[in-house]
C-alpha cells in the first residue's frame, strides 16, 4: 500500500513521501496544495472525488495514503508536529505504521483519517480535524 511496511523508519521518510506525492498529484492538476490548512478542503474534496467515484478502498489505497501524508505534513508544517514511527500497539489500534506526535505529546493518525473521510463522508472533514486538534502550536497572523 505505502511501500513502507516492513522498511526501518517510515516516518524519516514521510516529508519527502508527502512532497513527491503532492509532486506527482500537482503536475498534471491545478491544484492548491500548498501545506496550508486552507487546503485542506482540497483533500477533502478529492477524498470524496474517490467515494464519488465508487472505488473500492484497495484500488485507491495508495492515493489515500498520499493524501495522509500530506495532511500529516501540513501538522508538521502548521502544528508543530513531528512524524513517528508507531510502535505495535500503535499500529495495531491506528492501523498505519506512522504518525505524528504534537508539541503536547499526544499522537495523531492523520493517515487514518484520511481513510476515515472516504469510508464515513463529510462527517470526518480534514480541516475541522486541523482546527480542532489538541495540542498544536497556534499561528500568529502576520
Amino acid at each position: 500500500m505505502s511501500g513502507y511496511e516492513g522498511q526501518g523508519s517510515a516516518a524519516g521518510g514521510m516529508r519527502r513521501y508527502a512532497a513527491g506525492f503532492v509532486t506527482r498529484l500537482t503536475e498534471r492538476n491545478r491544484l492548491p496544495l500548498d501545506y496550508s490548512v486552507a487546503s485542506l478542503r482540497v483533500v477533502d474534496f478529492l477524498v470524496d472525488g474517490l467515494r464519488k467515484g465508487a472505488a473500492d478502498r484497495e484500488r485507491v489505497a495508495g492515493a489515500l495514503f498520499g493524501l495522509g501524508a500530506y495532511v500529516g505534513e501540513v501538522l508538521v508544517r502548521r502544528a508543530g508536529a513531528v512524524w513517528v514511527d508507531f510502535d505495535a500497539e500503535q499500529r495495531a489500534y491506528f492501523g498505519q505504521p506512522v504518525g505524528v506526535r504534537m508539541p503536547d505529546g499526544r499522537v495523531w493518525n492523520p493517515l487514518g483519517k484520511v481513510v476515515n473521510r472516504f469510508e464515513v463522508g463529510r462527517e470526518e472533514s480534514l480541516q475541522t480535524f486541523y482546527l480542532l486538534l489538541h495540542g498544536r502550536v497556534r499561528q500568529e497572523v502576520a
